[in-house]
């Protein structure tokens, strides 16, 4: 009987340490397949996560008192940070703002109206376009801090500027006369040199650091097309290597041409290539047509990510009497792949960030778009 009891002791106990076992193991188990918590990632410079920054933008702009008037947003230094301008009376100011402060920091100021400014691809430089008169413009070129490193006069009617990306110490420049006639120069902005160019084009854009690309229109006999050529600045020669285009753009990895649809001339075509004019990818989207000749939306590309951001009419017609509105869309150009960002849009200017996760967005910028949440948010109060 004693015996008997002994084991059934042993037994109960044998039962218990076997239980106790298993829930250890299933518990080690479930801890295994249990699913990790995804941790935001976090923005290096500012740490704070990706997702949720536009949560902590300052917005709309508190213009410093006394610096006047908003006039514009010129565009992007940092994920965060961004370049303003004001107006009193003649004078311009030029301010950089942080997103995630609040605060303004006056870089620039000049005793005439700023009429543009043009960042330099790597943000090292800024070229600030300002006119005392309505027939001379002035050229100066500061570094980010604001240090004045050029200043120069070019009388002329407007002007329109091109940074070599492959060498920003050099800078095209187009000179409009009123009749809109045209001159090229090549400015050195490390010894304010201007060298005269002899290009039959007012609108060129760089390929190499000493090549250059522009669309040959024919002024004699107009046409809604035009052959693409490329032509190095110290060489006699030129190559055509695209013969009916509407609108090109030139960055550092790749061309991106808009053509007329070869069975559907209300449709465009938007293709990307290599610099060996290889194929990459293309996309189709409906075309609105002028008196005399096509309305290509505003766009913007980020080289970093891949990505085409663009205006998108929702159909085809008269851009004269469209009323359909815009749509945004964002093109991946590694997974050939596109998404709606937001519709009801205007055609107007847009700007990606450095990271390609925000854009501006207006005729000033005076929009800032989440990319990601799809959502805008107003950069100046009304």
């Amino acid at each position: 009987m004693i015996h008997l009891t002994k084991l059934k002791q042993a037994n109960s106990t044998l039962i218990l340490l076997i239980f106790i076992l298993s829930s250890l193991i299933l518990n080690a188990c479930a801890a295994k397949e249990q699913p990790k918590t995804k941790i935001p990632i976090k923005n290096e410079k500012t740490g704070v996560p990706s997702a949720s920054l536009s949560t902590k933008w300052k917005l709309p702009i508190s213009i410093p008192e006394g610096q006047g008037e908003f006039y514009k947003v010129v565009g992007w230094y940092t994920n965060q940070q961004i370049f303003y301008v004001t107006n009193l009376n003649q004078s311009s100011y030029l301010f950089l703002y942080n997103l995630l402060t609040g605060k303004s920091k006056l870089i620039y100021k000049t005793e005439n109206p700023i009429v543009n400014v043009q960042i330099s691809p790597t943000k090292k430089y800024l070229l600030i376009h300002s006119s005392p008169s309505s027939f001379v413009g002035v050229v100066t070129i500061i570094d980010a801090k604001g240090t004045e490193l050029l200043k120069k006069n070019f009388p002329s009617y407007d002007l329109g500027f091109e940074w070599n990306p492959y060498d920003e110490s050099k800078v095209l420049i187009t000179k409009f006369a009123e009749d809109w006639s045209f001159q090229l120069y090549l400015l050195d902005v490390t010894d304010a040199s201007t060298t005269e160019l002899k290009l039959p084009q007012p609108f060129i854009k760089w390929i190499k650091s000493d090549e250059v690309a522009y669309l040959n229109w024919d002024q004699s006999s107009p046409s809604l097309v035009a052959p693409l050529i490329i032509k190095g600045l110290g060489d006699a020669g030129e190559k055509t290597i695209f013969t009916q285009v509407i609108q090109f753009a030139a960055y550092r990895d790749l061309l991106m041409t808009v053509t007329v649809n070869q069975e559907d001339s209300s449709i465009a075509d938007y293709s990307f290539f290599d610099k060996k004019q290889k194929r990459l990818f293309s996309f189709s989207v409906p075309q609105l047509n002028k008196f005399s000749d096509w309305l290509v939306p505003f766009y913007d590309y980020n080289e970093q990510k891949k990505q085409f951001i663009s205006i998108r009419p929702l159909t085809s017609g008269d851009a004269d009497t469209y009323t359909g509105g815009f749509q945004l869309i964002s093109y991946d150009l590694k997974k050939r792949s596109s998404k709606l960002i937001l519709g009801g849009l205007d055609n107007v200017p847009i700007s990606l960030s450095p990271d390609g996760n925000t854009a501006l967005l207006g005729n000033s910028f005076e929009k800032i778009i989440d990319l990601n949440k799809k959502k805008s948010y107003e950069l100046v109060r009304e």
